[in-house]
């Protein structure tokens, strides 16, 4: 039976050199994010682009929801010369940050009155090589140690993400009101060569061969017929379903009919808070807080209760494992809807506001590491970057799509009403944990005694 570690050895971990790393490739991944939503509309707007005009550019998003169609070529596809010389990881990692740097040289050099297409165009492959920079990051983290410390690598990483949002959305902002928006996409340019030194610096994670894994390829292969790859639509065929039917299929594999509640669990454990997030600023408007109020409290308290949450999430999977802290993550998080519930029915309160939102931003910083954590154990070292960009998509499309009814509910019946509501939305995601909980304490019980 495994010792429980101190608390002092469990947030030891940060002083890890690959658990500090992920600090260096949050910011990488963070950077180009808000480069091609906020920052980018404000940039247009500022130069007189008509607002029906800027909204088309928020599909730019779409990117980043559809990464799991090109995250199988990542996971098989070696890159010429950078493969052989960086490693399967390090190269794909480089190479997206190449585009990331290319991309924005290119828009803050197009001209926001006569190049809008253009601009476009550069925004789009900013947007992919940074979810493709986000699928391979992923893939280096749970690849990189073992499941225990993904808590902690999740933590790192937010950190470095929180530091490079900043960067991109006020400190773009600085930088172009006293220069100019193009200087500032140039800088922000100049800023990835964060990423790019840490991508030369690291080591690449070792990658062992599962003789499993090729016998599921075939047997999956001779189910299609095509096993024989006899011609050249037999090898593509055994190429898709190499990289693409397999990772599935080896994931019910793995776990059986348990699995399907295991992709429930995904959908909705993000959903109350994500359903909460949708309304929290008009909230904060309707209570009659003032905008610079509701930025001291959400971008000062809440930077810094994510960060310790995360931290603390972090180290708390290295005392107590996965399951516990994700049950207690869940929980948290439904809780915490609750006091916006208290808050709209008091009178407004900075005082208030403060404790409310660094409760919420604390639990959610919890929950995010910990989410993260279980996320990254269920993948199989053979396909870390097709399962983990699935994981990850269906972790966010059903709470966003719930998420859009938000505003009819609050019309409808009030805020108290609708946070409470976004506190029941977070049972699901209780019961399914503390169900799967129950099922793995059986399955060790069992295999223990046979």
């Amino acid at each position: 039976m495994a010792t429980k570690k101190s608390w002092r050895s469990a947030f030891s971990v940060y002083v890890q050199p690959r658990v500090r790393s992920m600090i260096f490739l949050g910011f990488s991944a963070g950077l180009p994010f808000l480069l091609v939503f906020s920052t980018l509309s404000a940039w247009l707007r500022d130069e007189g682009v008509e607002r029906s005009v800027i909204g088309f550019f928020s599909w730019v998003g779409v990117t980043y929801s559809i990464k799991v169609f090109w995250a199988p070529v990542i996971d098989r596809l070696p890159l010429p010369f950078l493969t052989g010389l960086l490693g399967k990881r390090r190269s794909w990692m480089l190479l997206a940050q190449l585009g990331i740097v290319a991309g924005l040289i290119g828009m803050g050099s197009s001209n926001s009155h006569t190049q809008l297409q253009q601009i476009a165009l550069f925004a789009i492959w900013v947007a992919f090589c940074s979810a493709t920079q986000d699928v391979v990051i992923d893939a280096y983290r749970i690849e990189s140690v073992g499941p225990e410390y993904q808590g902690a690598m999740a933590a790192t990483y937010v950190l470095g993400y929180r530091i490079a949002l900043l960067m991109a959305g006020a400190g773009a902002f600085y930088i172009a009101d006293y220069s100019s928006w193009k200087f500032a996409y140039f800088v922000m340019a100049a800023a990835m060569l964060v990423g790019l030194v840490t991508t030369l610096c690291l080591e690449e994670p070792e990658h062992k061969q599962i003789k499993a894994i090729e016998s599921l390829e075939y047997k999956l292969e001779t189910v299609l017929g095509i096993e024989k790859r006899q011609n050249i639509w037999q090898r593509l065929l055994a190429g898709f379903s190499d990289a693409v039917l397999s990772p599935f299929v080896e994931f019910f594999t793995r776990n059986g009919k348990i699995g399907l509640l295991i992709l429930m669990l995904i959908a909705v454990y993000k959903m109350s808070d994500i359903t909460m997030g949708v309304m929290a600023n008009p909230f904060y408007l309707d209570l009659g807080f003032s905008k610079k109020e509701i930025a001291d409290v959400t971008k000062f308290f809440g930077f810094l209760m994510t960060i310790a949450g995360a931290a603390l999430g972090g180290a708390v999977v290295i005392r107590y494992g996965i399951m516990r802290p994700l049950l207690l993550g869940a929980f948290l998080v439904a809780v915490t809807n609750l006091l916006f519930a208290v808050l709209a029915v008091s009178k407004p309160s900075l005082l208030l506001l403060a404790g409310v939102v660094s409760a919420d931003n604390l639990s959610g910083g919890i929950a995010t590491s910990v989410f993260i954590a279980y996320l990254s154990s269920l993948t199989s070292t053979a396909y870390t970057a097709t399962q983990y960009a699935l994981f990850s998509s269906l972790m966010t499309l059903p709470a966003q799509l719930l998420g859009g009814f938000s505003g009819i509910i609050v019309d409808s019946y009030g805020y108290t009403a609708f946070f409470i509501y976004s506190s029941t939305v977070g049972l699901p995601a209780i019961i399914l944990v503390f169900f799967l909980m129950c099922h793995h304490s059986r399955s060790k019980a069992y295999s223990q005694n046979p």
